[in-house]
């Protein structure tokens, strides 16, 4: 009787309120793991990373070890952030890339060097409490014992093996189908699943801190597998990989400082787009507020298939695009009484985020992603690392600044969340979902602060999606008036029921007296665990 694509979220979820520790994702093993992080003693920080270990295993269509994180910390008063994504092999052919029609979303073609581990290490040595061997243990334990799968995982582990289905026989493949296949299947809801190769690896990440990863035996065995089957991945590009330590970039939205990092991420996106609402006055309620946010993310989107790419190889000029006089220029082409066309912009992709609060006032907007369902479908024999394939969001258009080329770091989907007011931590938030992440982010902070909902409603209301030109697709819980209106000023409206399309959402804030409310998103597994 399971039904993967009508599947729909719950009924309501209230918030959860707690002191001295919270922890809010979209697994509730991974919860269950960064309050044990917590409760042993450690910090926000190591919380953080405990449940990102967890969620490789226990949400593993969504990230994993073979794939990128990106993180917002605040620690000690301060923020700072954390740019976990890996660049295109150097042996990548430019040629190659130049005359494609269309990237291969499986496969070695668009693999990058994986940044998450590297992330968790440098993120653990910088801000931690803990050994990262301590932070990763739970992950391992459940990777080894086995964990049951939940719901909405097991949802979306079906749908990736019907996807894979063709790949059947390809020997880059092999590994995928023996490690998330049981006799052609995959798990049911509640099915304990093993992943014992994992759990050694993931050992020998706490041990070495990450070292062994990139320079050690878990490099050679990526290089040699590489090598047989056709990639382009070499111990070299592993071993050249560095996280980079960012400062995070904000707008001013009703009384709040919204704060994303800098490209290659896409938060540019979601700070263009509260940017020119901004400037608007108050957001109607009900189909006129939404027309508006629609046009915006449109005209934001434009901005950024211009400007974002990697910024070691490109000038991207973040200040003018933050500025009021280019959101004055954005602002003045939004009509009420029509939609406008626009460009593609639709993609979906499987991430996982989680954010943390300790008692000490610490918080951490944390996002990791393999990209697509299981990223590149590519797991390393013996290793259980599961490559991903980011590279698909290089663009194929020539003189994009998010051309592909040798080393190269793609636009990046994943971007982590972060409110302050008045100079102090306000909370942490996260949408995953490609490039639904920035509208997600916009419609949960309209809800939140400009419709005064708490912060579980805010994740609890009902969700739409600009896809590309005038195309918008929309949850059905918005009704018939709502749709039929803004069809009436010319988008072309389509009702989703699947849950999985509308992104996943986590938050945290901090309230009155140090007291934090956490809400999780209805459309996933989610947990909000806190003591």
């Amino acid at each position: 009787d399971f039904q993967p694509l009508e599947q729909r979220f719950p009924s309501r979820r209230t918030p959860v309120y707690g002191r001295n520790g919270m922890v809010c994702t979209s697994q509730p093993l991974a919860a269950q793991a960064g309050l044990n992080a917590l409760l042993e003693g450690g910090n926000a920080i190591d919380a953080a990373i405990a449940a990102s270990a967890a969620l490789t295993v226990t949400e593993p269509t969504s990230s994993s070890l073979g794939g990128d994180l990106f993180a917002i910390i605040w620690k000690d008063g301060r923020l700072t952030g954390c740019n976990g994504s890996g660049g295109l092999p150097q042996l990548a052919d430019g040629t190659m890339w130049e005359s494609m029609r269309e990237i291969p979303e499986k496969g070695w073609t668009p693999v990058t060097v994986p940044g998450l581990p590297g992330a968790w290490a440098h993120i653990q040595k910088r801000f931690g409490r803990r050994r990262l061997k301590d932070n990763v243990r739970m992950a391992a334990d459940y990777a080894r014992d086995g964990f049951p799968v939940s719901p909405v995982v097991a949802l979306m582990w079906q749908r990736a093996g019907q996807q894979m289905k063709p790949l059947t026989g390809r020997q880059e493949f092999a590994e995928w189908f023996r490690s998330y296949t049981k006799e052609g299947r995959t798990p049911k809801p509640g099915e304990v699943w093993k992943l014992p190769d994992m759990a050694k690896t993931l050992e020998i990440i706490g041990e070495t801190d990450a070292a062994d990863f990139y320079q050690g035996d878990l490099a050679g065995e990526m290089d040699r597998f590489a090598r047989k089957t056709g990639g382009s991945l070499r111990r070299e590009d592993l071993a050249a990989y560095e996280p980079e330590w960012v400062e995070p970039i904000s707008v001013r939205y009703r009384g709040y400082d919204v704060w994303e990092l800098p490209p290659n991420g896409q938060g540019l996106v979601a700070l263009i787009t509260l940017k020119i609402l901004e400037g608007m006055g108050s957001l109607p309620e009900g189909w006129e507020g939404s027309h508006r946010q629609i046009e915006a993310v449109k005209l934001a989107f434009a901005a950024a298939r211009r400007y974002i790419g990697d910024p070691r190889f490109c000038e991207i000029p973040v200040p003018d695009l933050l500025s009021e006089q280019y959101a004055a220029q954005l602002r003045a082409r939004i009509r009420d009484d029509h939609a406008a066309d626009a460009a593609e912009q639709a993609h979906s992709g499987g991430t996982a985020y989680v954010c943390t609060a300790d008692r000490e006032g610490n918080m951490v907007s944390l996002i990791q992603s393999s990209y697509d369902d299981f990223g590149a479908g590519i797991v390393v024999p013996g290793t259980g690392i599961n490559l991903q394939d980011r590279g698909c969001s290089f663009s194929l258009e020539k003189g994009s600044p998010n051309c592909a080329a040798p080393g190269k770091r793609p636009y990046h989907t994943i971007i982590p969340g972060f409110l302050t007011k008045d100079g102090e931590a306000a909370g942490a938030f996260g949408v995953i979902g490609a490039f639904m992440q920035p509208q997600g982010h916009i419609q949960v902070l309209a809800n939140l602060l400009d419709l005064g909902m708490n912060p579980q409603d805010a994740l609890n209301a009902p969700r739409w999606q600009w896809k590309n030109g005038l195309w918008v697709e929309a949850e059905p819980e918005f009704g018939d008036g709502w749709m039929n209106a803004l069809g009436a000023k010319g988008h072309e409206m389509t009702e989703v029921r699947d849950c999985y399309s509308m992104g996943r959402a986590q938050m945290i804030l901090r309230g009155e007296d140090g007291v934090y409310i956490g809400a999780t998103e209805p459309r996933a597994d989610g947990c909000a665990a806190a003591f």
